[in-house]
């Protein structure tokens, strides 16, 4: 516990004192913002004119569909907010500056998330939490305890689950210098998968996201609870809850590959 609270008080004040320089242009702080809103209300926009076309999408209504939209939207905008930094690794060690991470007080993942932090990129989860607030409103769910709990760990749980996704995908950097395409397929690919019900995809690819790179315990699985929903798919009732013990399971991954990733680094030799 001592050495998670050290870590986020460094989080907290390198990200503070990136803030604080992006501040010193606020027009282009602001603008960026905004434009993040309105680019990823477009995305919201899809789903629109799908149900401008269809009653119901694989069972799901539109207020369902706008549900998943929502979680997906800020578990993953959340983790692009604190975490995607890392995916900027290879930047560093191409330039032989991740050497000078090696030799500071700091755990080199805090250090790279916190000089990159963004907080202009939270104009995207605030329009994420917006539609929350409003599906919500307007949905129909008998609000029991055992459904206020799954909806509470749903965010956290998935945002966990996204970081842990980033963390591995960049933890592969050290051995192929160039594989943020490769970790983004599954980073923003998953946050675009998990917007949709399971249902609409494929047989592999739902065993894909469920079994591999487990982005369906994000959304898909708790919402089948909140919602009241059958599993299509006949898997165990308990798979509806352990989201948290995924999130936890991806987490251990991510640290361990992170660890080591850097054990295996050797400097670039300039």
């Amino acid at each position: 516990m001592a050495e998670l609270a050290t870590t986020l008080h460094l989080y907290r004040v390198l990200a503070v004192a990136k803030v604080r320089a992006d501040w010193q242009y606020r027009s282009q702080f602001l603008l960026y913002m905004t434009t993040q809103f309105f680019i990823t209300f477009l995305d919201f926009l899809q789903i629109a004119v799908i149900f401008g076309a269809v009653d119901s999408l694989a069972g799901w209504s539109l207020l369902e569909v706008v549900f998943l939209y929502a979680t997906s939207g800020m578990a993953f905008y959340l983790g692009d907010a604190f975490i995607s930094q890392v995916e900027r690794v290879g930047g560093y060690i191409k330039a032989g500056t991740f050497d000078a991470l090696l030799i500071r007080p700091a755990g080199t993942l805090v250090q790279i998330c916190a000089n990159d932090f963004a907080f202009r990129r939270l104009g995207k989860l605030l329009q994420a939490s917006i539609v929350m607030v409003i599906v919500l409103a307007r949905l129909d769910v008998e609000w029991t305890p055992g459904r206020l709990v799954v909806f509470a760990l749903m965010i956290p749980s998935g945002t966990v689950i996204f970081s842990s996704i980033w963390v591995i995908g960049a933890s592969i950097t050290f051995w192929t210098v160039d594989s943020g395409e490769l970790a983004n397929t599954f980073t923003y690919g998953g946050n675009f998968a998990t917007q949709y019900p399971l249902d609409i995809l494929g047989t592999w690819l739902r065993r894909f996201l469920t079994l591999v790179v487990p982005t369906a315990f994000v959304n898909y699985f708790p919402a089948l609870y909140v919602l009241g929903k059958p599993d299509p798919f006949g898997a165990p009732g308990w798979v509806r809850f352990i989201s948290p013990l995924v999130a936890l399971t991806m987490a251990v991954a991510a640290r361990a590959a992170w660890t080591g990733a850097v054990r295996h680094y050797r400097s670039t030799g300039s």
